[in-house]
């Protein structure tokens, strides 16, 4: 089994639940991994996406920090292209005083997913090739060593320790080895992908002050439930959501299993759904542990991070406190 298990959740929404009770969902979610046991738990940034509500990682991140006493909180991730490496300092700077020891600064390259969200971010696509810049810089406020503005700085981030984590998108794993930084990568349905890019990454790491050596983070989805089929359906809402958004542009709220399985879909909607449904880790506790195990296998990481999505909560829950058990989480 995989050393240390948790949970990203990126506060889906839901057919007759508006984007607030996501968000309200998402901090409920947070307060069942601590009890359960569950390492981190972190929450995701999208900006104009229909079926998400977590647009603000870091003002999220804070209201789950509040809302919990013990497990780690972070973002996976901040998405750098998009802000300022000073403003992204200065938030972590504040949860981090305000909840120390407990959060994490996971950070992505990718930038808004159309021209217009790029535009009404000030962005464009060749943000994204300045990351490594952008993330040095970041550090740099953070550890004290920048020198391009010597006459400011990062209050009250300046000299705390909020450990950083890269997204693997991209150029990512390659940027995060030459920094020494941990490394997160995914999904779990393309695993001898994951698995080669987790290599390359052991092979370039560079020690360096915010790590001695490599750390890898594994995500992907996972289902657990009595029977095959009942994990099974946790999935299906996801997968459809998949399919209608590469079809129709659109990423729409997430609607209950039985409603998707009554759905008439297109040739392709088929194909995509199908396909949204295959490479995850789904079925009962001994089938998802005995999977578990040969992800551990196959690519050494040091840690699970979940991204499991659906409509019925009460499935979720029971799926991530099935998870616990198996991992024989405290």
């Amino acid at each position: 089994m995989i050393p240390k298990i948790s949970i990203l959740d990126r506060s889906r929404t839901r057919e007759g639940h508006p984007a607030p009770q996501a968000l309200r969902d998402t901090v409920e979610l947070a307060r069942a991994a601590e009890d359960l046991g569950y390492h981190r738990f972190w929450v995701s940034e999208h900006h104009s996406v229909p079926g998400v509500a977590g647009s603000a990682p870091t003002v999220l991140a804070a209201a789950v920090a509040a809302a919990t006493r013990r497990i780690r909180v972070g973002t996976g991730g901040v998405m750098l292209p998009n802000h300022q490496p000073l403003v992204v300092a200065e938030q972590f700077g504040v949860l981090e005083a305000l909840f120390p020891g407990r959060i994490d600064m996971g950070l992505g390259r990718s930038v808004g997913f159309t021209g217009g969200i790029r535009r009404a971010l000030g962005r464009d696509t060749g943000d994204a090739d300045r990351f490594e810049e952008q993330l040095a810089e970041l550090l740099g406020w953070i550890d004290g060593t920048q020198r391009a503005h010597p006459e400011v700085h990062a209050r009250p981030a300046e000299g705390l320790r909020i450990p950083p984590f890269v997204l693997a998108t991209g150029e990512g794993a390659g940027i995060a080895a030459r920094a020494g930084l941990p490394l997160v990568v995914g999904d779990l349905r393309a695993r001898a992908r994951v698995a080669e890019v987790i290599g390359r990454y052991r092979e370039r790491f560079r020690p360096s002050p915010w790590g001695s050596a490599p750390y890898v983070v594994v995500s992907g989805t996972v289902a657990v439930a009595a029977t095959e089929e009942a994990a099974r359906r946790i999935l299906l809402p996801e997968a459809w959501s998949l399919a209608h958004s590469r079809t129709r542009g659109s990423f729409p709220p997430l609607i209950p299993a039985e409603e998707v399985e009554a759905l008439e879909m297109t040739p392709k909607e088929r194909e995509l759904y199908e396909g949204g449904l295959t490479g995850h880790v789904a079925g009962t506790g001994e089938q998802v542990a005995a999977e578990l195990a040969r992800v551990a296998r196959a690519t050494g990481a040091d840690e699970l991070l979940v991204t499991t999505s659906t409509y019925d909560r009460t499935a979720l829950l029971e799926s991530f406190a099935g998870l616990a058990r198996i991992a024989g989480l405290a």
